[in-house]
């Protein structure tokens, strides 16, 4: 059930009907989530710009999606999940590929180190030890690799947080 309501432009403060303008005149429309957002123009300007650096890790885009399905498993998001097994498969994840990231973890050893850092970094940050940084090193991946996954974890936290709170979740059909 929603429990905040998506606002359309004209509705919505001054400074998030700008951000919401400009996003319908680039894409023609904005979706629940970010409509919902609009109540906030902090919270929509901070979402907006975070997601748009996000787009520039240097973590590959599979990989990125599986630490997503990783994450959105452990916070419940239904609807994050759900857009993230559509991402994941388009680019170019398996279903087995998928089942695992839900799991927290991969096919691919090297892989798999990551995304348990990740769902780590999201569950319990402070148990992350000097011997963990290590091992993703040792592994191949480079310090940038290595803090982009916090972005990656913040940014999943907060989607999923968000739509959980507003209640923008999927309908559940009915058997």
């Amino acid at each position: 059930m929603r429990r905040l309501i998506p606002l359309d432009p004209a509705d919505a403060p001054e400074k998030s009907r700008e951000m919401l303008n400009d996003i319908i005149s680039r894409r023609g429309a904005v979706g629940d989530m970010v409509a919902t957002m609009a109540h906030s123009p902090a919270l929509l300007q901070g979402y907006l710009d975070f997601s748009r650096a996000m787009k520039r890790v240097k973590i590959p885009r599979a990989l990125s999606e599986k630490i997503s399905l990783a994450v959105q498993e452990w916070i419940g998001c239904g609807t994050c999940m759900q857009a993230h097994i559509e991402a994941g498969r388009a680019a170019g994840l398996s279903e087995t590929d998928i089942a695992l990231a839900r799991q927290g973890t991969s096919a691919d050893t090297r892989e798999a180190a990551l995304i348990a850092v990740a769902v780590r970094v999201l569950a319990e940050p402070s148990s992350i030890t000097d011997e963990d940084v290590a091992e993703l090193r040792a592994h191949g991946w480079s310090d940038r690799i290595v803090a982009e996954i916090v972005g990656v974890v913040a940014l999943n936290l907060l989607t999923g947080a968000f739509n959980l709170m507003a209640g923008l979740q999927p309908v559940e059909e009915s058997a």
